[in-house]
């Protein structure tokens, strides 16, 4: 991949989160909203606590295709699942019956249209079956009346998204994942805002990650 390729992809990533953020009322609200009992949880296992083994390796599949991995960090590396699992745990409690439904409706998808489970799938076919649940064209979405595809997908992307770009503690962005990706450097309320010097440009914003 060229340097422009590169520096161009780099800005398509950001534009997406950017977006996530600006049109996504749910995302705007849930990334001011505390989750201590989660940001709690979260720091003290990384252990599954609602979600079974099978469910977890379902979820960080497909979180790791909302936001892949490639020279930068994803939604896996950013242990988004572990986030989701504790904020169910917690806070989004009432999510729960959304994620022990859709979770196996989608490996069902995956088996029905692959013969394999949707871990087992290649990113492309990944990709293509979480197109068609955001779009509801997955016909072998077995339960539309009680849960429909677009609901379950929007849902999964808004945790995702939160969970790559919350305040660590509030128990998402693993290493400040999320934050290295968007290029944002952290919050400075905390350390008194910025100098006059940062703010006029003549001295450099230290991302919270290198203090």
């Amino acid at each position: 991949m060229s340097h422009e390729d590169q520096r161009r992809d780099v800005l398509d990533r950001r534009a997406f989160l950017q977006r996530g953020g600006i049109y996504g009322a749910g995302v705007l609200v849930a990334l001011h909203l505390p989750r201590p009992e989660a940001a709690r949880a979260a720091a003290e296992s990384t252990a599954p606590v609602v979600l079974s083994q099978a469910e977890w390796a379902t979820l960080e599949a497909a979180t790791a295709r909302i936001i892949p991995t490639d020279r930068e960090p994803g939604a896996k590396e950013a242990n988004c699942v572990n986030f989701i699992d504790k904020a169910l745990a917690n806070e989004d409690a009432a999510a729960v019956p959304l994620y022990k439904g859709g979770l196996p409706a989608l490996d069902g998808v995956a088996r029905t249209r692959h013969g394999k489970a949707f871990v087992e799938l290649t990113p492309a076919e990944q990709d293509a079956v979480l197109g068609d649940l955001e779009k509801g064209a997955a016909a072998e979405w077995t339960i539309g009346g009680q849960l429909p595809s677009p609901v379950f997908f929007e849902t999964l992307r808004v945790h995702t998204i939160v969970g790559f770009l919350a305040d660590p503690s509030y128990g998402g962005n693993a290493d400040y994942a999320g934050w290295r990706v968007a290029g944002y450097p952290g919050p400075r309320h905390r350390r008194g805002g910025f100098t006059p010097d940062q703010v006029e440009g003549k001295a450099p914003v230290v991302p919270v990650w290198e203090r």
